[in-house]
């Protein structure tokens, strides 16, 4: 019996991937002829994953705390990715007007997509019972619907990935006691955040297929709710992406001077405001706002259009005018590109590390990029391709400001 396990137990035990999450043995001293004499251990240090075993009385192995913080940053800048899918998916899916072509939710019923042609039609009749097919696409053939269907049920589904990327990985490391106690916090209001974000999605799904008897206007989301969905997506974006980057990038000892306090206060202004552009996005994209003036950089045939003060009380324009939704999304994107060049020059006159430097380029050059996409997207009446290039754009900037923050965040005593 001996023969037949110590043999592959051994050979288990020496593999790589094993020796990947356990702390290395000490060195050995060199003593002059070819054989090695080991230090001895200091205590709460283990040779092998089996003295490890034996020393907790179980099998599970504990990774030391810098290797835990690694797998954990590694996780959270995936989850982050998936966020950031998830949102230019969304994006992608208001563009082509999909949103509304699932008139229902159900958490595990409909990951099942139609397959015959009979559990097609009943899906479509459904779709005929609602003002956006009646108003808007009352002509529609079966196969444009499943186009917009397939749509809304990509996002759904992509949903439920991120779900899955956030909540069972976490399970997991709880139970291996990887996650400190203050990052288990983090991490029950990042899963509990997965979880709002999509009961917040169907929401804001519901506020579209409301019947309106005194309204002719075109079928669409509550740019209220959409902005919430949005935002909180944005909230679970940066949260993930900030503890990612400070778990895997090493701080940097910055002497803690007038100028670098500036820079720093600087940098999250500048961070707050790409957020609130993004945000304002929203708005936009909820009233169909950037087709109301294709024309850059006067709205028509002034720099201040007439009819930014249409609606009673005047803070309803603010969400609800398209004219002025657009105006405050241009002056959002110019305020924020104008501070992004004002902290890039300030952080010349700074020494700081080559890190830092090249996140402050980066985030001048996305700056004019974005600029650019939005122009652009703008004078060519909103095509679907270029939007969503301009929101994805949105994202990146976001995701430097956020770097270049953590580049400067405090180290602590």
């Amino acid at each position: 019996m001996q023969r037949l396990l110590f043999p592959p137990l051994k050979a288990f035990m020496g593999s790589p991937c094993l020796r990947l999450l356990v702390p290395r043995a000490a060195p050995r001293a060199q003593c002059g002829c070819s054989c090695g004499i080991r230090r001895p251990l200091r205590p709460g240090q283990y040779s092998t994953i089996s003295e490890v075993a034996l020393q907790s009385g179980r099998g599970t192995v504990s990774l030391p705390s810098k290797a835990a913080e690694r797998v954990v940053g590694r996780w959270l800048l995936v989850c982050s990715g998936t966020v950031a899918g998830a949102v230019i998916l969304g994006g992608v899916t208001r563009l082509t007007e999909s949103g509304l072509s699932m008139v229902d939710w159900h958490l595990i019923k409909e990951m099942k997509p139609p397959t015959s042609q009979e559990e097609w039609e009943t899906e479509f009749q459904k779709y005929q019972q609602f003002p956006e097919f009646k108003i808007l696409n009352h002509d529609m053939t079966l196969a444009e619907f499943k186009f917009i269907w397939y749509m809304e049920y990509s996002h759904r589904m992509w949903g439920r990935l991120v779900g899955l990327a956030y909540i069972l990985p976490a399970v997991y490391f709880w139970r291996k006691g990887w996650l400190s106690r203050g990052m288990k916090g983090r991490v029950l209001a990042l899963c509990g955040l997965v979880c709002f974000q999509g009961l917040l999605g169907w929401y804001m799904v519901k506020s579209g297929l409301e019947e309106k008897p005194d309204s002719h206007d075109i079928p669409r989301v509550s740019q209220y709710r959409l902005a919430a969905h949005l935002g909180s997506a944005l909230v679970l974006y940066c949260a993930s992406l900030w503890t990612a980057l400070s778990l895997l990038l090493p701080q940097h000892k910055l002497p803690e001077t007038r100028q670098l306090l500036w820079l720093r206060r600087c940098a999250h202004g500048t961070a707050g405001l790409v957020f609130l552009t993004a945000l304002s996005g929203a708005f936009v994209a909820g009233l169909d706002a950037g087709l109301v003036y294709n024309s850059f950089p006067k709205m028509g045939e002034s720099w201040i259009p007439e009819d930014l003060f249409t609606f009673s009380p005047i803070l309803r324009n603010v969400f609800e005018n398209p004219t002025m939704v657009q105006f405050d999304h241009r002056i959002l994107g110019i305020t924020s590109v104008t501070a992004v060049t004002a902290l890039y020059f300030f952080s010349r006159r700074i020494p700081l590390p080559r890190r830092t430097r090249v996140a402050a380029a980066t985030l001048l050059a996305l700056a004019y990029t974005q600029v650019g996409l939005g122009i652009s997207t703008l004078l060519m009446y909103v095509p679907t391709p270029l939007a969503a290039t301009h929101q994805s754009g949105s994202l990146a900037l976001l995701s430097v400001a956020l770097w270049l923050m953590n580049e400067l965040r405090r180290v602590p005593k």
